[in-house]
């Protein structure tokens, strides 16, 4: 189901508009993706005990935001050998399952400013921020859409600064990241009360019986508009009837108990300066979702500052580095900094391979793409980025490289993941093959 539905245009063509249409229903608004979120999508959360069944398939996807130096990542030529750049050194014992690619992006990025690729990193729209923008579907919520009923929580999206985010909605309306460990981990580990519990209930069958009003006023219109219109009143019905089974599993998620884990709750990181430090917390809370089954889709945000972040060795303004201008003095000091985010990666990913599950490692069973939407962040050019696909139970070949003046479509890369995950689509954006050498599964 569509987060961010409406009831479609069919019903604004006629003498009666929307908010008619909804106030004859008796609701004082159909806020179909709020009646979404009245209850997450519900799925086993328990997987079965017996070894036999193969681990469930996880997709997590992240993004820095003020880019990496690419000099200190990508190698000279296509090799297996991590050893041969500074970044790359610091995932040395995962070059086994780690690709590299240079030489993708999204077609015509430029936006209304230089970090607007930002927007469109996991959706491939086109001219982000200018005037009749409008976002597309992100990678995760296409993949959500198809595995999020099979958890308590259809998806999680993350960020280390309140409100930014890389999930977009089918209608292209961004969904806020959390930034809280505290909050998430609540979420994910901590059982409500029984008046929370009884509230939570409450607001299920609420949007349950809105959904059965609206679904009868809906059928009542179709019987006195043409046929086009009919066929877009019956896609409505069928979002309508997804919606509905949806609120229906809800119910059994919300009196069922919450996985308990090994851990306090996580205290927040206070200082807005010590980001390496919130990436891992929020790393630590992905690594639980991920463990506990609450969730197999995230996107994280790994914002920068503007401002020196708490790291020895660095005094300068994270976003003023960025834009170094090749100073080399400042490419050493934003050097300091981006190893710290690799190495925070890296251990990352260590805690995922350690996590032993069924036959295999967490890691194996959880494709990660890992990258930014800029290329050379100094000059705000989102051409030839930095990709990263790690895990997933693919066959990785080290440093790819795509042609850096005539880019691969990055969205290429997005459907070769998507059919990774069993979600069987051909395309995805403005991508022009469903293959890209450099993924095989």
């Amino acid at each position: 189901m569509n987060r961010n539905a409406n009831i479609p245009n069919v019903i604004l063509r006629r003498s009666m508009d929307r908010r008619k249409f909804l106030r004859g229903t008796g609701a004082t608004a159909i806020a179909l993706p709020l009646l979404d979120a009245m209850g997450p999508s519900l799925g086993q959360q328990a997987r079965a005990a017996s070894t036999t069944q193969p681990a469930p398939k996880r997709f997590v996807a992240m993004c820095a935001g003020l880019g990496f130096h690419t000099p200190h990542l990508f190698p000279e030529s296509e090799t297996k050998d991590f050893a041969t750049t500074p970044y790359l050194k610091k995932l040395e014992s995962f070059q086994n399952q780690v690709t590299v690619f240079s030489g993708l992006s999204h077609p015509n990025q430029q936006g209304n400013n230089g970090h607007a690729s930002e927007l469109t990193w996991l959706t491939s729209a086109q001219r982000p921020g200018l005037a009749g923008f409008r976002n597309s579907i992100s990678l995760d919520q296409q993949i959500a859409q198809k595995i999020g009923s099979q958890t308590r929580y259809p998806f999680l999206t993350l960020s280390t600064t309140g409100g930014s985010s890389l999930s977009w909605s089918s209608n292209g309306v961004s969904i806020p990241g959390i930034s809280s460990a505290s909050k998430l981990f609540s979420s994910l580990f901590i059982d409500g009360t029984q008046q929370q519990i009884a509230t939570e209930m409450q607001g299920v069958r609420r949007g349950k019986s809105i959904l059965d009003t609206v679904s009868g006023r809906a059928i009542e219109l179709a019987r006195e508009v043409g046929h086009h219109d009919q066929v877009k009143i019956d896609e409505y019905l069928t979002a309508v009837r997804d919606l509905e089974q949806r609120l229906q599993q809800s119910e059994g998620w919300i009196t069922r108990p919450k996985p308990k884990v090994d851990r306090n709750l996580p205290v927040d990181i206070t200082d807005k300066s010590d980001a390496i430090a919130k990436q891992r917390l929020l790393y630590d809370m992905i690594v639980l979702a991920l463990q506990t089954d609450s969730t197999r889709t995230i996107t994280f945000a790994l914002e920068g500052l503007n401002a020196a972040p708490k790291i020895p060795g660095v005094d300068s303004d994270w976003h003023g580095l960025s834009h170094h201008g090749k100073d080399p003095e400042k490419i050493d000091e934003l050097k300091i900094i981006e190893e710290a985010e690799f190495t925070a990666f890296a251990d990352f990913l260590s805690k995922l391979r350690s996590i032993r599950e069924n036959d295999r490692s967490l890691l194996d069973s959880t494709t990660i793409l890992f990258g930014s939407n800029l290329g050379n962040a100094s000059a705000h050019d989102w051409h030839n980025l930095p990709i990263l696909v790690a895990g997933g139970g693919l066959k990785h070949q080290g440093y790819v490289a795509h042609d850096s003046k005539n880019n691969t479509p990055l969205a290429n890369l997005f459907v070769a993941l998507a059919q990774n995950m069993g979600i069987e689509i051909d395309r995805f954006g403005s991508s022009t093959s469903s293959s890209i050498r450099g993924i095989e599964s």
